[in-house]
């Protein structure tokens, strides 16, 4: 079986992303060298649960370790504070202790909230991340980013604490249905777009066979993502300068999200692309970017079959003025000032702090308008 590993770097608290097809059906041989006790207590939601659970359940037994589970509802919704309070209860009831391991096995939902519930349980226990999607497979799985949405914004709530290991069989990624995998692939390109030109020209070329099941061409997506995620959140693990152009698209894209009570409308990886697109988009119009630049990340988007335009999200949506507010609830606020990634090409982004509003706000106009 053809697998990667890519280290993620951080002196004592190093950690493998190992990436491959099957890894769920061996994750008792992959995580028995972790555990104390023979014993894990596994978080999932219930839509991975009917399909994956019981796989992971038997490769435990398998290798004699003991598993108690926790589904959670599925979707955005979930990632809050009744689901924290519901799962820490849960994990308490378990009696898992500070040397034991807790395993995150889903989406970004899941993988967000259980490493937070981890991150605070007994002031810090362990845990994996087994990622379901190809979202949570190349983004939130990696980099110790955890936490739960707020009633003010998204992600406002959390902590930095990294997973022991972090699994990603991308086999599970072919229960997908086609707007997941879709919206997951808003995070790969973003690496493409953001500082790997080489990376972007590729997945120009080869997205459309690993949207289709091309299973050697996700092995490379995925790896390259993880690849470029684990270098730069090695060197700038709190988002202190670097890791920042990791929110590429986010600014927009969580401001939407918000707008649309993180329901169906618009999904997480959904809202990226999108703001992908009018981040270069801005780009162009402060005179940073050729114009062909943004026309060129709007037409694979759209090849992709993909959300490109605001006016792809369904329903009604707040002002630009309103979206202009929401955005300034974001975490990537500094000093009151709203920071966006921005762009001088594809594979060059940095982090812009001095935007003009009136011109963030003119640009929202015209795409709520249809007109971007």
């Amino acid at each position: 079986m053809t697998r990667s590993v890519v280290p993620v770097a951080l002196g004592s608290r190093s950690y493998e992303v190992r990436i491959g097809s099957g890894l769920v059906d061996g994750l008792g041989a992959e995580i028995a060298p972790l555990l104390r006790r023979r014993k894990v207590a596994v978080v999932t939601d219930e839509t991975v649960a009917a399909v994956h659970l019981m796989r992971l359940a038997k490769s435990l037994e398998q290798a004699g370790i003991a598993m108690t589970a926790l589904a959670l509802p599925p979707g955005e919704a979930t990632k809050g504070w009744a689901q924290l309070a519901r799962c820490v209860e849960w994990l308490l009831e378990q009696k898992i202790e500070r040397r034991d391991v807790v395993v995150a096995f889903g989406g970004g939902v899941v993988g967000d909230l259980v490493g937070f519930a981890a991150a605070i349980l007994r002031r810090g226990v362990r845990f994996v991340q087994v990622p379901t999607t190809l979202l949570a497979q190349v983004d939130s799985s990696v980099g110790g980013k955890t936490g739960i949405n707020t009633a003010q914004g998204k992600n406002l709530v959390g902590a930095f604490h990294q997973p022991s290991l972090v699994l990603a069989d991308i086999s599970v990624l072919d229960t997908l249905t086609p707007r997941d995998f879709l919206a997951g692939y808003g995070e790969v390109v973003k690496y493409g777009l953001l500082g790997d030109a080489g990376f972007y020209d590729w997945l120009e070329a080869n997205g459309p066979a690993m949207a289709a099941g091309d299973a050697a061409a996700r092995l490379q997506a995925v790896t390259r993502s993880v690849e470029m995620k684990a270098g730069i959140v090695s060197r700038d693990e709190t988002e202190e300068g670097e890791r920042a152009l990791l929110n590429l698209g986010h600014t927009f894209g969580h401001a939407l999200e918000k707008a649309t009570g993180y329901s169906d409308r618009l999904l997480h990886g959904e809202g990226v692309a999108i703001g992908c697109a009018l981040a270069f988009e801005l780009s162009q119009r402060l005179g940073l970017c050729a114009q062909e630049v943004p026309s060129r990340v709007r037409a694979h988007l759209r090849r992709m079959g993909m959300k490109v335009d605001v006016a792809d999200i369904p329903g009604d949506l707040p002002s630009a003025e309103d979206l202009l507010r929401l955005m300034g609830q974001d975490k990537k606020v500094v000093d009151g000032k709203l920071r966006f990634i921005l762009a001088r090409e594809i594979g060059q982004a940095f982090v812009a702090e001095d935007v003009p509003p009136d011109l963030v706000t003119a640009l929202l106009h015209e795409a709520l308008a249809g007109r971007v």
